[in-house]
């Protein structure tokens, strides 16, 4: 590896598609020469990726934000209105429909003909067909058999359409399936009768399959099926049904709840166990409802040829059902590659003429190609192609292979300097199938484009002499704790724009050095990591990133509606069989102490306020004496409350971060580290009772607080700490909306350096699963190359001293506590000034208005919700504030009221995240 040690200006960026030389660039005074370590087994995965950016073009294709590079088969379709949840084919051939989410649209229709898009319908100003709501469901939409009508799923039921002769849409109107309960129709797929009288729902919310009348939207009869009924397929009078969370729970048998049902799950994993097909016969409304046994997490149905091919999401695998006798005659692997056999996703399938059977394999970016003969024969593998983001749907067209990709070329739909996680487009991808010596071919470009080399997952024999982060798993570690501090919705630029020795656009910083002075002080002294990449856009995903590596199917799918479940802490569908990074751990026999993180239930006494909370706190430092506010906190997930600290807050933004600091404090001096230490240090969301600059400030000093507690005590010599964000959410970064603001503070990281080394969530797991032993939980983990180049053989161990905070911690409050004002330290002259509380005259009434806004939302209290809010509106928010309500938006000439902000419509978690 070559390493200089080059001082660059601030905001440079390499020129696209070129490969910037790997570097380490020294800051501060205080660095020590660099150490490389482990080069050979083990780092020929991601490590490809050198110092490549997000949206550079390279050889291997586009480099996004997930530890690959997009380079489809085919002719790409960027779809710049959101991400694609599910798509459909006009029975013509000539149009598909795509559900999309995340841009203001519902639905976009694609004359496959011209190869563009022709019609943007939903809640956006610039939708060509304007409906009052954008939530989509899990899968639709669907055309009636003539052609002349398209139903897309909803939150409680079907938008109906009239579509014209040039394939356009028309006459919305509103087809109700009613709630039972609690329940709300969450309704999956619809499908067609032969003649088109009747629709067929699955009523995903209700476990229920529902037969609609096409003509009056009324529903003459109703089936109950499995857990979380999603996709149908009719063959003949025979309806087939796919329930996500397999068969109902029988007295006795470990469950976990989902939607208000107790599916049956692991108690360590918290992964399902079950996956079924319910038979319906549509003839007979006496008959009783079969069942068959698939796989797990069955998702998409495809019926060609007396077979039905079922998808299992999390088994990795298809189901073949011979519809004669309606048996699994035949089971398919989808574990391309021998390193893991968990994280694939496939969630689509197709049969061609000439009897290719064809897998979208989601989480891989590819289609998996087979041959196939019929239901009794097993297929041969042909091999892969490569796809864009996350391939979501596939079909053929005449000779034609259509997929839909749901992420398409990752969050690029800006084409300014500033780029925000909400920029997500989605992109369709069409080709004839080749021979099969190019599909052969092109296996070895999705391997490449994964990081599928390499012996990934060499075993040590324990005897090894001790590096920071070891070459085979399970040799030993010079690192015996690990503290991994989760924080949120922050980009590189927001925070760290400001530092010249980074490659940051200081015009796009909001927290720099006088709102965050204990992570510049820890940038300088551990190390600046300025091109590190979180994967997920919104809360729901990025913990799961964090927490299993991936972001299951059922919650990528989930993101048009968010209704069943946003954050999946509680939710038993949102889990892989492999498990959680705490039960990895266990198994490696090490010991974990969690500190809120993936926590999903609070319960504060009364009086129980921000401003309670922070005068405790300050009692507790200066007395010792214990909280006046002990706090219940829960998940159900019985592995992770059994690692979990009493009393230490999950999720809410009116507890101040300085309190979870103090709590967790208690526990440490009391029972020392685990060897796995998770924390969960929200304040930096913003949306509590102090202004945002205020909470960014009171996460910056807890997180120098733990860092020079850890850092002063016997067990520093063994630990390294990992500061991420859980997800960007929809801040701006002039490189990407993913990039954020990461830290490794350690005696063996490599200190006073800027590593520019293409980095993410996955890598960084991947780094703490090497050092503490632990087998990894899917392919994304497996692939992924730790960071090595972060760490040196040559110990520091200098301690951190915390540095007070120079931004005031009761900035912006309503009311006072009852302590009285915070005071902070003198500011920093030479850093942009502390952000002002103060609102001028003339812009006092959008302030109210703000104000207004954000004591609507759901940030705060025992049922808080991470992102529940617009991410567009809270960042709008937080750039006000910190700007002193004088300068607009990036990209904007005005500042905006909360309804009139562009993207306001967006939604939040409490609806369609």
């Amino acid at each position: 590896m070559q390493v200089t040690r080059l001082r660059r200006s601030a905001g440079k960026q390499p020129l696209s598609g070129r490969r910037r030389r790997v570097r380490l660039v020294t800051i501060g005074v205080s660095a020590l020469a660099l150490v490389v370590t482990g080069t050979g087994i083990g780092v020929a995965q991601t490590h490809m990726f050198g110092t490549d950016q997000v949206g550079q073009t390279t050889d291997n294709g586009l480099v996004a934000s997930s530890d690959q590079y997009l380079a489809p088969y085919g002719d790409r379709l960027v779809v710049n209105q959101g991400k694609i949840m599910s798509s459909s084919v006009s029975p013509d051939g000539t149009h598909l429909a795509a559900s999309i989410t995340d841009g203001g649209m519902a639905l976009s229709i694609v004359d496959l003909r011209t190869w563009k898009v022709q019609q943007l319908v939903g809640n956006n100003a610039a939708a060509n067909l304007r409906i009052p709501g954008n939530d989509v469901g899990q899968e639709g939409p669907t055309y009636s058999p003539d052609g002349k009508s398209l139903w897309l799923g909803q939150s409680d039921g079907y938008r109906k359409f009239t579509v014209d002769s040039d394939g356009s849409l028309a006459n919305p109107t509103f087809v109700t399936v009613p709630a039972d309960g609690s329940k709300r129709a969450l309704v999956g797929e619809a499908v067609f009768s032969a003649d088109g009288a009747t629709v067929y729902s699955a009523v995903n919310g209700q476990n229920r399959v529902v037969a609609i009348n096409a003509a009056t939207g009324t529903i003459q009869q109703s089936w109950t099926v499995g857990n979380a009924p999603r996709d149908l397929a009719l063959v003949g009078g025979k309806l087939y049904v796919s329930n996500e969370g397999g068969r109902p729970a029988q007295p006795g048998e470990p469950t976990i709840n989902s939607y208000g049902t107790p599916v049956l799950a692991d108690q360590t994993t918290a992964s399902t166990l079950s996956g079924t097909v319910s038979v319906i016969d549509t003839a007979d409304a006496a008959a009783a409802v079969k069942s068959i046994d698939v796989g797990l997490h069955p998702t998409s149905l495809y019926a060609k040829k007396g077979a039905l091919f079922v998808t299992n999401t999390a088994s990795n695998d298809v189901s073949v059902i011979d519809t004669t006798k309606d048996q699994v005659v035949q089971t398919i692997a989808t574990q391309p590659w021998p390193e893991a056999s968990v994280g694939y996703e496939p969630d689509a399938v197709t049969l061609t003429d000439d009897g290719h059977l064809l897998v979208t394999l989601g989480r891989a970016n590819a289609v998996a190609v087979y041959k196939y003969v019929n239901p009794l024969e097993p297929v041969s593998y042909v091999g892969l192609l490569p796809t864009d983001y996350f391939p979501a749907e596939i079909t053929t067209v005449g000779n034609q292979v259509v997929v839909s990709n749901t992420r398409g070329i990752d969050a690029r739909r800006s084409t300014t300097t500033k780029h925000g996680t909400h920029d997500t487009t989605s992109s369709l991808t069409h080709f004839t199938l080749p021979g099969d010596d190019v599909i052969k071919g092109e296996t070895g470009k999705v391997f490449t484009q994964n990081g599928w080399h390499g012996n990934s997952l060499a075993k040590g024999t324990g005897t090894a002499q001790p590096v920071p982060v070891p070459v085979k798993l399970g040799d030993p570690s010079t690192i015996k704790y690990v503290f991994l501090l989760v924080k949120e919705n922050r980009t590189y630029d927001q925070q760290f724009g400001d530092m010249p020795e980074g490659n940051g656009d200081p015009s796009l910083t909001q927290y720099g050095e006088n709102v965050t002075p204990n992570q510049h002080a820890l940038a300088r002294q551990f190390g600046l990591y300025d091109n590190t990449y979180d994967v997920g856009t919104n809360s729901a995903e990025g913990h799961n990133w964090l927490m299993q590596a991936d972001n299951p199917e059922y919650t990528e799918s989930s993101a048009g509606e968010y209704t069943r479940s946003y954050d999946t802490e509680n939710d038993a569908l949102g889990h892989q069989r492999s498990g959680f990074l705490w039960t990895g751990a266990q198994a490696a026999g090490k010991t974990v102490r969690d500190f809120g993180e993936f926590q999903s239930s609070l319960r504060k006494p009364a009086g129980a306020t921000w401003q309670n909370l922070y005068c405790d706190t300050k009692n507790m430092v200066a007395t010792g004496a214990d909280t006046q506010y002990p706090m219940q906190v829960g998940s159900a997930i019985p592995s992770l409350n059994a690692v979990s600290a009493p009393g230490y807050p999950q999720f809410d933004t009116n507890v101040p971060d300085i309190y979870r600091s103090e709590i967790w404090k208690r526990d440490f001096q009391k029972n020392g580290p685990a060897n796995l230490n998770m924390f969960w240090l929200s304040s930096d969301h913003t949306g509590g009772a102090p202004g945002g600059a205020a909470q960014v400030a009171d996460n910056d000093l807890a997180t120098g607080q733990i860092v020079d507690t850890i850092s002063h005590s016997p067990y520093w010599k063994e630990s390294a700490i990992f500061v991420v964000e859980d997800d960007t959410q929809a801040g701006s970064d002039h490189v990407d909306g993913h990039r954020g603001p990461v830290q490794i503070i350690s005696p063996w990281a490599n200190h006073g350096v800027v590593d520019s080394h293409y980095y993410t969530q996955i890598t960084m797991i991947r780094t703490i699963e090497q050092i503490l032993g632990m087998q990894p939980m899917n392919q994304k983990d497996t692939a992924a190359s730790p960071m090595r180049q972060a760490f040196t053989q040559s110990a520091d161990f200098t301690p951190f001293t915390a540095l007070p905070n120079r931004t005031s911690l009761t900035a912006g409050i309503k009311t006072l506590p009852p302590c009285g004002a915070d005071v902070p330290a003198a500011a920093n002259p030479a850093a942009a000034p502390v952000p002002s509380a103060a609102v001028p005259a003339d812009k006092q009434q959008v302030a109210d208005q703000w104000d207004a806004w954000k004591s609507q939302q759901h940030l705060t209290g025992p049922s808080a919700k991470a992102d529940s809010t617009n991410p567009s509106q809270l960042n709008h928010l937080n750039w006000y504030e910190t700007h002193g309500w004088e300068k607009p938006y990036p990209g904007e000439d005005k500042i905006f009221a909360p309804n009139d902000v562009p993207g306001a419509l967006i939604p939040g978690a409490d609806n369609d995240g």
